[in-house]
């Protein structure tokens, strides 16, 4: 499942965040990262991919929505994808 289809995948496992954050990122549309971190910030997900961060939940969940994430929670979160994602990238 990919950011661009219709019915967003359930969010609710960190690997599953992981496979939809990084088939969003593959797109290399910022339009489409930026719609995917808005949904991953309502995600059960949300609080697994903050803890894996060592991000705090609330103020990562705000700088989502807002799309205006810090370089340094960027790359944290980008060092989970890389480590949960499924082999072939997709989400759970």
């Amino acid at each position: 499942m990919t950011p661009t289809d219709a019915s967003p995948p359930a969010l609710d496992t960190l690997e599953a965040v992981a496979g939809y954050l990084a088939a969003a990122f593959d797109a290399g549309d910022p339009e489409t990262m930026t719609e995917a971190l808005k949904l991953v910030a309502r995600s059960a997900g949300l609080t697994h991919l903050a803890a894996a961060a060592g991000l705090q939940r609330d103020l990562l969940a705000a700088a989502m929505n807002r799309g205006e994430m810090g370089l340094d929670s960027l790359l944290a979160i980008m060092k989970v994808i890389d480590l949960h994602r499924p082999a072939d990238g997709a989400p759970n």
